[in-house]
């Protein structure tokens, strides 16, 4: 239902490696939805409910891979991955091509291969192979492949060997060209991957308290505003260009998927609203300004997050510490460190969330990708750089919720037509992301129970997420998401870099820019 399929993979993982094994069967095919005109003029898919019919089972009908119009959900991607009959490994230096078909041969399939280093290709061809019979594979050293020369000539910090198969010729069902399997793999890094810092510069900031507000600048270059009564970074501008006036706050809160919902008093839903994760207020304890020189600042924020019933600091759902040490370059290192009340349930994710212009629509991220993705459901989606507007990022299931997400995110761009923006990336020795961006707020996605009835905010909502919990996909009827994918109320701690950029910066290049601590 909805976003969903979470950890489809490990029933396929089971099911390739155990004789016999069968499961993993999927209901439904497609969303059985009804288009219906509303009184506003507006079509709707239409479900349980819709038509003034009592008793109803709501949206239970709409558990599709498709929607009712037969456009694939980003979900499909990972389904195809699973069935895939061409599985293909690296282990002990050896690439396995694996022919899972029972009848058929490799003999009309074409093989291709492409190299990626640090997300950009570095070169792709043809891979000739032998003919492979059913049920059987082919092994090759991966040192002998012709991607060698590339991986071999690169500084890239990440590699990545991608391997498709494509039908030679019509078929019954499908035509020449079509992309039957694809997997990617990493290939060995060339060097240890450690730590990274940014380079130190000697430019020198300007700092002066304003009222309730420091502003921290840089010539004519960016203005940073910070609010010490609220505790938070507000103002930020590049050149004149306001990029953000809205506060940096943690954020552990996502609109409900219908998984999210499955199981009543005991799905996930229920117990975050019992503990009142929904409403959340961040109140600054303390704001000290720890370091003040002529080429950085370092501020120090302590947040209780409270419902907005709690009364006391022992009412607290969540302690925050987050540091913010601010160079003459413009790159604000952030810290943060999380202590949730040992007593609430698996929590919807950790990280933070800002709010930026929504001229700053231009997205472009190194991670999994293209479509939508998550920790456990990421299994097809591939390591690169990619490029996509905000609106197009949006995933518009019938009924709202949580959607829209990149995994194993390493740095992301939010840029204006003229390129003009802000960088951000894990820093230091911190996890991989899980980024979103949308035109609709979280509370948005929560309140609208039909896509069309969504609206717009001001601004573009922007999440990075140091962990953020599955989707899970087993049933929509009990809270399943695998252990593994869940965020234990827990002590955590992340660090991101954040950066404002103009035309002539490179995401990749500041990215690589960092050096080992």
């Amino acid at each position: 239902m909805g976003n969903s399929n979470g950890n489809i993979d490990e029933y396929w993982e089971a099911i390739d490696n155990t004789f016999g094994l069968q499961g993993g069967f999927i209901w439904d095919w497609v969303d059985q939805g009804l288009l219906k005109l509303g009184s506003d003029g507006i079509k709707r898919w239409a479900y349980g409910g819709d038509f003034g019919d009592q008793p109803n089972d709501l949206n239970f009908c709409l558990n599709g891979l498709i929607w009712p119009d037969r456009t694939p959900h980003p979900a499909l991607h990972e389904v195809k991955h699973c069935y895939q009959p061409i599985k293909v490994s690296l282990t002990d230096g050896m690439i396995k091509v694996a022919n899972t078909y029972f009848f058929n041969t490799t003999e009309e399939l074409e093989f291709s291969w492409t190299i990626h280093g640090d997300g950009l290709e570095l070169g792709s061809g043809t891979l000739s192979i032998p003919v492979i019979k059913p049920q059987n594979s082919f092994e090759m050293e991966w040192k002998s492949g012709p991607w060698f020369s590339f991986w071999n000539d690169s500084n890239a910090g990440e590699l990545f060997l991608t391997i498709n198969a494509k039908l030679l010729n019509l078929t019954r069902s499908l035509e020449a060209g079509h992309l039957l399997s694809s997997t990617q793999i990493p290939l060995p890094a060339k060097g240890q991957i450690i730590p990274q810092a940014i380079k130190k510069t000697d430019t020198s900031i300007t700092c002066e308290t304003v009222g309730d507000f420091i502003k921290i600048s840089q010539k004519d270059s960016w203005e940073l505003m910070v609010n010490v009564r609220k505790g938070t970074i507000e103002g930020w501008k590049i050149q004149g260009v306001l990029l953000m006036n809205e506060a940096i706050l943690p954020c552990f809160w996502r609109a409900p998927t219908d998984n999210d919902k499955g199981g009543g008093d005991s799905s996930y839903f229920s117990r975050w609203k019992a503990a009142q994760l929904d409403n959340v207020e961040f109140l600054v304890e303390s704001c000290s300004v720890k370091s003040i020189t002529d080429k950085s600042v370092e501020i120090e924020f302590i947040y209780l997050g409270s419902s907005a019933s709690g009364s006391s600091k022992s009412d607290a759902l969540f302690k925050v510490n987050v540091t913010y040490l601010i160079y003459g370059s413009g790159d604000i290192i952030t810290n943060w460190f999380v202590e949730p009340n040992s007593d609430l349930p698996p929590l919807p994710r950790v990280g933070i969330e800002f709010h930026i212009e929504k001229t700053l629509d231009r997205v472009e991220w190194y991670g999994k990708g293209p479509f939508e993705c998550y920790p456990d459901r990421k299994a097809a989606a591939h390591v690169a750089i990619y490029e996509h507007n905000v609106g197009d990022m949006h995933v518009p299931y019938i009924v709202p919720g949580e959607n829209g997400g990149r995994t194993d995110v390493r740095w992301v761009t939010f840029r204006n037509k003229d390129g003009v923006g802000i960088y951000a990336s894990t820093y230091g020795s911190s996890s991989l992301m899980q980024m979103n961006a949308s035109y609709y707020t979280t509370g948005e996605l929560h309140r609208a129970t039909h896509e069309e009835d969504l609206i717009k905010g001001q601004n573009i909502e922007v999440h990075l997420d140091h962990k953020h919990m599955g989707l899970g996909g087993d049933d929509s009827w009990t809270p399943c998401v695998h252990d593994k994918f869940l965020i234990p109320p827990a002590q955590y701690s992340f660090s991101l870099r954040l950066c404002p950029i103009t035309a002539s910066t490179s995401g990749l290049n500041i990215y690589k820019d960092q050096l080992p601590c």
